[in-house]
């Protein structure tokens, strides 16, 4: 049996903290869905299912992620395909492939594939990296984005960005060449907001400048989150008592603005544990990138624990209005099956990077 659990690549403090910010988040999902027994419960399937998978992607060696990465990006592109032509339209948008009883987002494994690429074509170059390198980079990244993007699904497509972006300053890009990026893009914007962005998200983005414009409309989001949150005080309302959520004020309780709710109902306190759980988690990935074994590990662990803290940092600046409404998920904490086990994927990834090393010859 010793033998057994010697030869399972495992680590504890990232598996304890997952299961106990999965636990929460289930039981956080309970009250937002006014006690919604039916979706608890397709919830912790999907939880028990993440922690298998997480195990089984954790167990193999980091140089089958490297050489099966071109492969991975093609497979993910594709089933984005299959998307645009079978899929479902829901709310405006095709983003689902039906497998079954349940639908999966397709988008979500791009969240994995191109971090994972770049950290394969970008891992061996000198440094600093060439012009070409980060040419064909950032192509693979707007490609990626934009298809995303077309869906439409804003909030994916940033993180898709973040996720390559990431990789990209990991790779050793030069401060001058993001100042560079960072003013070609405030040129740009005017081309992005007519062109590109759709009529809602122009809204959203006018509503986050000025939220008071339409308080009974599209800002009626961000008003009831920022009164719940605000309500909750230092201890909150207590557990499945806050008026916003249970009254039906507070919108997505069970997705985008669930975090309002655990505001509202634990208070101050409450969400100062939650956010400690997350950064314990983060510093744990950061641990595992610098103790990694060779570069190539290095740039997926630190590109995949920084996405998952972006994906965290822009909900909760979502919901306090800091940040325009984009449709983000909180890590762990939110309704869905396809982000969740696209999660436990990543972190499954990052112990393998973690924890395999290389032995040296006697």
């Amino acid at each position: 049996m010793n033998r057994l659990f010697q030869r399972i690549y495992f680590d504890p403090y990232l598996f304890f903290s997952l299961f106990l910010l999965s636990t929460l988040g289930l039981f956080f999902l309970f009250s937002a869905s006014n006690s919604d027994t039916s979706l608890v419960l397709k919830q912790t399937v999907y939880v028990i299912a993440g922690f298998i998978i997480m195990i089984l992607v954790s167990q193999p060696d980091p140089d089958i992620f490297r050489r099966t990465s071109g492969l991975f990006l093609i497979f993910a592109l594709l089933l984005l395909g299959i998307t645009y032509l079978f899929g479902p339209e829901i709310n405006g948008a095709q983003r689902w492939v039906r497998l079954g009883p349940f639908s999966f987002q397709s988008s979500e494994l791009l969240k994995l594939a191109v971090p994972i690429f770049l950290a394969n074509f970008l891992f061996d170059k000198k440094l600093p990296i060439q012009r070409k390198e980060i040419i064909f980079s950032l192509l693979i990244i707007f490609c990626c984005c934009f298809f995303v993007f077309r869906q439409p699904d804003l909030g994916t497509a940033l993180i898709i960005a973040c996720s390559g972006l990431f990789v990209l300053f990991l790779s050793g890009l030069s401060w001058s060449f993001i100042g560079g990026s960072f003013v070609l893009l405030i040129i740009s914007s005017p081309f992005i907001w007519n062109i590109l962005l759709q009529p809602f998200q122009r809204q959203r983005i006018a509503t986050f400048f000025n939220p008071d414009s339409d308080p009974f409309g599209a800002s009626w989001n961000i008003i009831q989150s920022k009164v719940a949150i605000g309500s909750g005080g230092l201890l909150g309302k207590g557990y499945g008592e806050g008026s916003q959520t249970q009254l039906n004020f507070l919108p997505e309780t069970e997705t985008d603005f669930i975090f309002s709710v655990i505001g509202e109902e634990f208070g101050f306190l409450g969400v100062l544990l939650l956010i400690s759980i997350y950064l314990f988690i983060l510093l744990r990935c950061f641990y595992l990138a610098l103790s990694a074994r060779d570069r190539f590990c290095r740039l997926v662990i630190g590109g995949l624990s920084l996405t998952f803290a972006a994906n965290l940092i822009i909900n909760l600046c979502m919901v306090v209005g800091l940040l325009p409404v984009v449709g983000m998920p909180l890590p762990f904490i939110s309704k869905g099956g396809s982000s969740l086990l696209s999660l436990f994927i990543a972190f499954g990834i990052i112990v393998s990077m973690g924890t395999h090393k290389k032995f040296l010859p006697q």
